[in-house]
This record gives C-alpha cells, structure tokens and sequence, in this order.
C-alpha cells in the first residue's frame, strides 16, 4: 500500500509538472509571400477579419441576385439555378459569422428562396419574372427587420456580367 501511493505521489507530482510547463507558440509567416503573420490565434483573427461580417455576404448575393435575374430573362434554367445555390452559400455562410441575423432572414431562406427554386423547375419566363418580384419583396422585408428599410433592392436595369445564353 505504501508503495502504491508512493508511485501514485510521484506520478501526480509528473503531471502537476508537465501541466505546468508553458510552451512559447513559433510564429511562422503564411499565404502568399508570407502576408500572414502572428500567432494561431492572431492567424485566424485575420482571416476571421478577411472574411467580414454581413456586408461582405451581401456583395456576393448583390451579384448572384443580378446574374439570377438576367438567367431568367435568357432563359438559361441551369445558370438561374446555379445562381440560386450560390445565394443560398452564401446566406448560410453569412449566418455562420452572424447569428444573429438569422432571425430576420428566416422567410427569406425558408419561403422567397424555395418559390423561386420552384420556379425555376417550370422554366416559364413569365411566372419567373412574377417571382423573382417576389423574391426582392423577400429581400426588402429582411433588409427592414434589420432596420435597413433604406437598402431597397430592384430589379437589375443594367447588365453587367458577360455570361449569355
């Protein structure tokens, strides 16, 4: 018995020590020509920082919105659809760096962007063009949950993209 907590002694002694032990973090540049530098943790601060909030997400749906909008008008289903996915990435992707935000853009991910699917799979201009108006009423109202009421979306008027069908 004395011998086992002798051992036991010795043992937690070890442990106590090596928990003790503080190592000092290297720090090594990363990315192209080193641009990321620190810590792990000041790494992904930055990147963290790189990827922004909302704002960011929004110039991404921004375009995606605009591309969507001119598939319709060429009748390109696929790349409408395409578009679609990539609005809804990037929403998710958004959501992931700002929770709270999810609250506003529930119908919006849950009702505007499954009709607009939906419609999609017909591949009827006419009844695309009717929920794509709907699908920026879908934009409008998250951006005045959000107390943005003055960020108004509309259709596209000028084509800015290269793509055609």
């Amino acid at each position: 018995m004395k011998k086992t907590i002798f051992y036991l002694s010795i043992l937690a002694t070890f442990f106590a020590c090596q928990t003790n032990t503080q190592t000092e973090e290297t720090s090594t540049a990363v990315g192209h020509e080193g641009w990321l530098e620190g810590t792990t943790e000041e790494k992904f601060e930055e990147v963290a920082h790189q990827l922004g909030g909302f704002s960011r997400t929004m110039v991404e749906v921004s375009y995606r919105y605009s591309e969507l909008y001119w598939a319709g008008m060429d009748e390109n289903w696929g790349y409408a659809d395409h578009q679609v996915e990539h609005i809804i990435e990037a929403m998710e992707d958004g959501l992931k760096r700002r929770p709270e935000r999810a609250e506003s853009a529930e119908s919006f991910m849950k009702e505007s962007i499954p009709a607009i699917e939906e419609l999609i799979k017909k591949e009827n201009k006419e009844e695309f063009l009717k929920g794509f108006r709907a699908l920026t009423s879908g934009c409008n109202a998250c951006h005045a949950k959000e107390g943005e009421s003055y960020i108004m979306i509309a259709e596209p008027e000028i084509r800015t993209s290269p793509v055609r069908f």
